[in-house]
Formats: C-alpha cells, sequence, structure tokens
C-alpha cells in the first residue's frame, strides 16, 4: 500500500502530489515537531524512518541577519500550530475514523452511558474536561453527528439537513448512544488511553471501532496546506464490501448520501476525482414540475434560491415557486405558458442547484502523519483492523473463561475436599493463606494453572452459606457450559477470517433493512448549456439615449446567451469584447454589435491618408474589456460589413479629367486575413458613397470597369 505524505512547512509552495506519489521533505520536520507538541501521547517514528540530511547552506551574512532567534521562533512556532491543526483538529484518523472533538464527544457518551437520554449541555460540559476548546464547537459537533444517525440518536430539535434549519439549543436538546456505537466502538480493555490536556483525566488515543466510520461518516476539513473532503458510503453495502475482501473478490464502493436524488460517478476514481448529483423531480403537469430530492450540498432554501436567481436572470421561466416540505420535500415550480417543459428541466439542472458536482480528496491521519489514500485503501485496513480487534476480543473471551473455569474448579476443590477444615487450626492468618494453598496444591492436576495469591483470597471469601448449599451437579453442569464456550472461542480463533465473515453477515442482517442505498446511480446526458440559452436575452438599441443592452428599450437587435461574448465595433474602428451588459453607453458612433465569433469573416473598408485600402480579416483571440482596433490610427473607416458580401457599389466624387467615376468591387476574391492586415488597396480616388447593394442613382449606362484591387492578387 502506498500513500502520500504531506509536510505542512511546504504550505507557502505546492504540496498536493499526483495520486501515489510521495512528496519528499528534510529532516523530519512534521514528525519532530508533531511529538515535541504531543509527546505525551507516546509518539513514535514509522519503521525504517530515517530523517534524510538538510543540504548544507553558505553561510552568508544576508543569510546570518534572516536566521535571527525571532525568525526561528516564528518558525518553529508555526510548525507545531500546522502540525496540532493538521492531526488533533482538522484532519480524521484512519483507526477509528474520528477528528479529535468526536472522539471525544463519543467517549463522553460512552462514560455516561446508562440507557437513558441525557441532556446534550450535559454532555458538552463533561467533554470539556477532553477538548481545549469551547463549548459552541462541541455542540456543533454532537448536532452533526447525530444528524449523520448512526452512532448518536437524538431527541428533541436537532435542525434538518435538507432544509438547513438549525437546532435547539443543547440545554433543550437530548442524546444517547446508538446500539450500534454502544456495541460496536467501545472497549475500554483494548483502549490506550493518554492524560487529557490539562492532566487531570484520561482519553483514549483512538476508540477500538470494528465500523468503517470514515467512509460510513464522511468527513471535510481544513488545515494548514492541505484539506480532505471524503464522502459517505452506504453502511450495508460498505459491510459487503469487506466481506468480498476477507473472501478475496472484486468490490466496487461508490458514495450515497441522506439527502437521497441521482448520482453520476463516471469522473469518480475510487475517492478521487468528483461525482455529480442531481435532484430527483417529477412532471406534475404541463406546466408544473414536483422536486422530491435534493443533491447532497444544497437545502430546499439555498436550491430556492437558487431558481429564483436563474429566473432574474431569464435563464429559466417560471412562474411561482412554493416550497411545501414538511416530512419529506415537496418543492413545487410552476413555469411560465410559453416555457417547454423539458427544456425547462435541463435549464433546472444546469444553471441552479438541481445539478452540483461535488469534489472528493482523500487526506486522512495514518501514523501520526497526513496521508493521501484510496477509498479502497481505506476499506482494505478497516478490514485488516477488524479482524486484529476481533482476535483481541477472543483473547480476552478466551482470558475471562479460563479465569472462570479457574475459580469454579478451585471453589469445588476447595469444598468438595473440605479443605476450609485445615484453616481451624491457624493460629494466624499468614498460616491460614498457607493451608489453603497448600490444600488446593494436592489437587494441582485438575487446574490449568498455578494457584496465585488472589486465587487463595478468593477461596476465604467465600461464604459459610455457600459451601452448605454447594451444588457439585450445578457447578460440574457450569463447568461444562464453559468448555464449550473456550471450545467455540478456540475454534473462532484458529479459523479468524470466517469468523469475521460472520460478524460481518450478521451486523448487515440486522442493519441492511434500517439503512437502504438512497442515492440512485445514473448517467447524466450532457446539456447544451449555450443552446438551452441561445435565445435567453435580446439586445437592444436606444438610438435616441446611445445605449445598448438586454435590459432597455429600443430597437431589437439580436438574441443571445448569457454565456456568450458581446463584440461592439465603433466608427473609428475601435472594437471591444465584453460579457453581455445590461445597459452600456456606446453613443452613436457605433457601427456594429453582435455575439462574438473569432471566425467570422468581417469586411472594411478605409482611407488612410489619400489611399482606401479594402481587407476580409476575422478578429482571432482577444482578452475581455479591452479596446483593440481594426484599422490604422488616423484612418478613416468607410465601411464595415459582417456579412461578407460579394459586391461593393462605389462611387466617386466628380473630379476634373475624371474618366470613372463608379465602380463595382468583389470582396469575396480577396484572401480572409488576421485583424492587424492592412489590406489592399482599392484606389486613391475620393469615394463619395459606397455600399454592398446598387445604389439608386447608380447609373447602369455608363462604363463600371471591375475593381482594380483584383491587380494586387
Amino acid at each position: 500500500m502506498v500513500h502520500t505524505f504531506f509536510n505542512p512547512a511546504q504550505s507557502q509552495q505546492s504540496i498536493m502530489s499526483k495520486k501515489n506519489k510521495s512528496i519528499e521533505y528534510t529532516d523530519g520536520e512534521l514528525f519532530t515537531q508533531h511529538a515535541a507538541v504531543n509527546d505525551k501521547k507516546n509518539v513514535t517514528a514509522p519503521q525504517n524512518y530515517a530523517p534524510s540530511p538538510a543540504p548544507e547552506k553558505e553561510e552568508t551574512p544576508e543569510h546570518k541577519h534572516n536566521d535571527g532567534p525571532f525568525r526561528r521562533l516564528m518558525n518553529e512556532n508555526f510548525l507545531q500550530y500546522a502540525s496540532y491543526v493538521i492531526r488533533d483538529r482538522a484532519i480524521p484518523d484512519i483507526e477509528d475514523g474520528l477528528k479529535p472533538v468526536q472522539r471525544r464527544i463519543m467517549f463522553s457518551l460512552h462514560e455516561n452511558d446508562d440507557g437513558k437520554f441525557i441532556k446534550v449541555a450535559n454532555i458538552v460540559g463533561y467533554c470539556m474536561q477532553f477538548h481545549p476548546h469551547g463549548d459552541a464547537s462541541i455542540a456543533d459537533a454532537l448536532v452533526t453527528l447525530a444528524n449523520k444517525r448512526y452512532l448518536i440518536e437524538g431527541q428533541g430539535n436537532f435542525g434538518n439537513l435538507l432544509t438547513g434549519d438549525p437546532s435547539a439549543a443543547s440545554r433543550y436538546i437530548e442524546c444517547r448512544l446508538t446500539p450500534l456505537a454502544r456495541n460496536e466502538l467501545f472497549n475500554d480493555e483494548l483502549t490506550e488511553f493518554i492524560p487529557t490536556y490539562d492532566g487531570r483525566k484520561k482519553e483514549p488515543v483512538t476508540l477500538p471501532s470494528k465500523l468503517p466510520l470514515l467512509l460510513m461518516l464522511g468527513a471535510e476539513g481544513i488545515a494548514v496546506g492541505l484539506s480532505t473532503r471524503i464522502l459517505p458510503h452506504n453502511f450495508p453495502e460498505l459491510l459487503q464490501a469487506q466481506i468480498a475482501i476477507l473472501q478475496k473478490k472484486k468490490f466496487t464502493i461508490l458514495p450515497d448520501f441522506q439527502h437521497g436524488g441521482a448520482m453520476d460517478t463516471s469522473e469518480y476514481d475510487d475517492g478521487n476525482g468528483r461525482v455529480k448529483v442531481r435532484a430527483i423531480m417529477e412532471k406534475k403537469d404541463d406546466s408544473t414540475l414536483i422536486i422530491r430530492e435534493i443533491p447532497f450540498g444544497s437545502t430546499t432554501e439555498t436550491l430556492i434560491s437558487s431558481v429564483e436567481d436563474a429566473a432574474r436572470k431569464k435563464k429559466i421561466k417560471i412562474k411561482s415557486i412554493n416550497d411545501y416540505t414538511a416530512e419529506h420535500i415537496e418543492i413545487e415550480i410552476k413555469l411560465a405558458q410559453d416555457a417547454d417543459i423539458k427544456q425547462s428541466i435541463e435549464a433546472l439542472f444546469a444553471f441552479t442547484q438541481c445539478e452540483m458536482s461535488i469534489n472528493s480528496h482523500l487526506i486522512l491521519i495514518h501514523n501520526n502523519r497526513p496521508v493521501e489514500m484510496t477509498v479502497s485503501d481505506i476499506l482494505k485496513y478497516n478490514t485488516e483492523r477488524l479482524t486484529h480487534i476481533l482476535n483481541q476480543e477472543l483473547l480476552l473471551e478466551k482470558k475471562r473463561l479460563l479465569d472462570e473455569l479457574h475459580r469454579k474448579t478451585l471453589v469445588q476443590i476447595f469444598v468438595e475436599h473440605r479443605i476450609y477444615k485445615r484453616i481451624e487450626e491457624c493460629k494466624t492468618y499468614e498460616l491460614v493463606q498457607q493451608a489453603v494453598l497448600d490444600g488446593v496444591n494436592e489437587h494441582r492436576d485438575k487446574l490449568r494453572r498455578d494457584v496465585t495469591a488472589q486465587d487463595v483470597e478468593m477461596l476465604l471469601e467465600v461464604r459459610i452459606k455457600r459451601i452448605s448449599l454447594f451444588d457439585i451437579n450445578k457447578n460440574k453442569q457450569e463447568t461444562d457450559k464453559i468448555l464449550l464456550e473456550l471450545d467455540k472461542v478456540e475454534k473462532n480463533l484458529a479459523s479468524l477470517v470466517p469468523y469475521a465473515i460472520r460478524y460481518l453477515k450478521a451486523l448487515h442482517k440486522q442493519y441492511a433493512p434500517e439503512y437502504p442505498r438512497l442515492t440512485r446511480l445514473d448517467t447524466f446526458s450532457e446539456i447544451e448549456v449555450k443552446k438551452l440559452t441561445e435565445k435567453q436575452l435580446t439586445f437592444r438599441l436606444d438610438r435616441e439615449k446611445g445605449y445598448l443592452g438586454y435590459d432597455i428599450e429600443g430597437e431589437e437587435l439580436f438574441t443571445c446567451s448569457s454565456h456568450d461574448r458581446i463584440i461592439i465595433v465603433w466608427g473609428d474602428g475601435r472594437y471591444k469584447v465584453l460579457n453581455p451588459p445590461e445597459k452600456l453607453f456606446v453613443d452613436d458612433n457605433m457601427v456594429y454589435a453582435a455575439p462574438f465569433d473569432r471566425d467570422h469573416t468581417m469586411l472594411a473598408v478605409y482611407r488612410d491618408d489619400v489611399v482606401t485600402y479594402m481587407k476580409r480579416f476575422s478578429f482571432g483571440g482577444v482578452i475581455l474589456n479591452r479596446d483593440y482596433s481594426c484599422i490604422p490610427d488616423r484612418a478613416e473607416l468607410l465601411l464595415f460589413d459582417a456579412a461578407d458580401p460579394k459586391e461593393l457599389y462605389v462611387k466617386y466624387a466628380k473630379e476634373k479629367r475624371q474618366r470613372i467615376n463608379q465602380q463595382i468591387f468583389h470582396p469575396e476574391r480577396i484572401a480572409v486575413k488576421g485583424v492587424k492586415a492592412k489590406g489592399l488597396q482599392m484606389t486613391v480616388k475620393k469615394i463619395k458613397t459606397i455600399s454592398t447593394k446598387k445604389p439608386r442613382n447608380w447609373d447602369s449606362e455608363e462604363s463600371t470597369p471591375r475593381g482594380a484591387v483584383m491587380d494586387f492578387l
């Protein structure tokens, strides 16, 4: 298993590596400084860990000046702070899948668990003995855990994940452990404890959880230089995947969200990448849509707000939107009369929170360091840890049974052979102990281990009433029962993997009906946003006031999408590309406005000094909101046309001895160049009029030679 290590000291640089590529760091800063902060936690370096030597640097006067005591103090303190935030606050641990505040909350509930509901405020107060932060952070974390269903059962108003409603104050709500958490998360005999932040109590390093909590609950956290986002998964599916791992079979595990909805995982790769989630909506009639489920990461409030925002921007035509959500989500959207329902559904997915993209990046704490892993790696580790914990529990159970068997055998020997009679003549307590010890050692062959001083004390505490009522047959039956249980434990220890599989199957049988998959798997077709909104905005020109935009009254010019870019050309040859404006002053010198197409062929005729030029060109690439010019400085633009005409009709101002007074040019025969091209010379005559259509004053009987521009091709 290959993991990626992170060093918070590199937070000013790019610290994210490609998947399964290690990041090299020098002198073991993260481990060294973290160990200094958390030495009470007995932090040890991983096996085969050898810090690489720091490169030698030449001691220059400037270096000595920059490496002063204040700089060293800041660097050391920042590294300690970074290590603390990463390990002890923001990033969950792979061992039990919990952040420190969550672990302390669960331990507080365990310590106070009597099966009854407890005031959340009481748990928060108790947890503050372990957690060195304010009560608000603890209460918020507890409510979040309760809303994830698996570990904490709440009573009262714990808020609503779907609507975004907050919970009531912690003094008004109650909670307790769920049976799942009570049975599968705790075992004090297998828990390693350390002193709390003030040294007054003990808290667990990690909980001996037998559940894959990290993937069940999901997690989000932002630390110094890195962040994590682990999506929640379906609990029964995780159990099935663990069974497949133990059986050495292939498995696939995908996220599942409490919000429900539909999910496309085509861009999701074993915990990395992203998933797309969509709302589930149904058609009530030809003009009404009902949203029944919403995407993960949204609430009914934010979704409705996004729909209203899209309607204001004219991306979707709706008449009204109503929220009838109670126990289940019901958002009613009434469409405008001229709205197409199929197109409206696509617009809802394209422009509102009815479709959301959720990125996933798995960073977690493993061996006291942040590492990057995949979902499969985490689940395999959890499964390996499960077998280890089950093995430890079986060993504990074996020890308990052996101790119980030993105790019952001792009591039977003590009573059956009347060893208690020997203590009548003993004058000191030491002689009493020795008499009992010698007496039971005469029957050592019936015992599985040596008799200890504690065993002797136990026998001396046996009451006379119990001796007189001792039932040898009943004791033998109980002993036989213990032997059967012991034999069962021995068999489970000998075949640990089948035992783990049976354990997982029992969990799956119990909880699968309670936690069905809520998110449907689907593949979403790509929505052509530009085509969907190609007639979204109608641009008008107010010639009287000189304004252009889609939020004004005036002459209609064109329709476009809000995703289009608009190009505007003025009479001096200046042009600019910009996002569609609501209202823009363009004065009466504007000659062209349209959606921008960098490859569209344009025609320009301009006069520079005494020479008139003609060029066909395309604008090419531009920077938004930057002024450009399509003709040279001080030149005069005579004609600008985007229709790429086949003919130009030119009439010249009459001059003495001038033989040609009009000409027809053929622009289509000119090659298309870039916008900076000068173009080809048309004439040095003074042009009176130029148009793409034959003017009324055109003299059809006069000689009209072909434009001389052709001579330059």
